[in-house]
């Protein structure tokens, strides 16, 4: 079993940045694909970035080159850095590693002027 905490999220205008944070309950970063996920009001849950076990990135054209995804293996934590943040970024976000059944809480972004 794996626990993952979300933090970071909060209220910030257009053009500002957040960073966001995953702490998981024990090391899996050698095992999973991580991903950072988003869920807006009335809308699907999309991919917003992953890593792999390697430490290769990929990410979603809406945020690309504006988000980066990134990892302390010896902390257990995944990063989601935003920059340039904009109005269709309000979201609540969510890590997951890709393939199992893990799910943080999420935390909050609202992106509001």
């Amino acid at each position: 079993q794996v626990q993952l905490v979300e933090s970071g999220g909060g209220l910030v205008q257009p053009g500002g940045s957040l960073r966001l944070s995953c702490a998981a309950s024990r090391s899996i970063f050698s095992i999973y694909i991580m991903g950072w996920y988003r869920q807006a009001p009335g809308q699907q849950r999309e991919l917003v970035a992953h890593i792999t076990s390697g430490g290769s990135t990929n990410y979603a054209d809406s945020v690309k080159g504006r988000f980066t995804i990134s990892r302390d293996s010896a902390q257990n934590t995944v990063y989601l850095q935003m920059n340039s943040l904009k109005l269709e970024d309000t979201a609540v976000y969510y890590c997951h590693p890709l393939r199992t059944t893990y799910w943080g809480q999420g935390t909050q972004v609202t992106v509001s002027s």
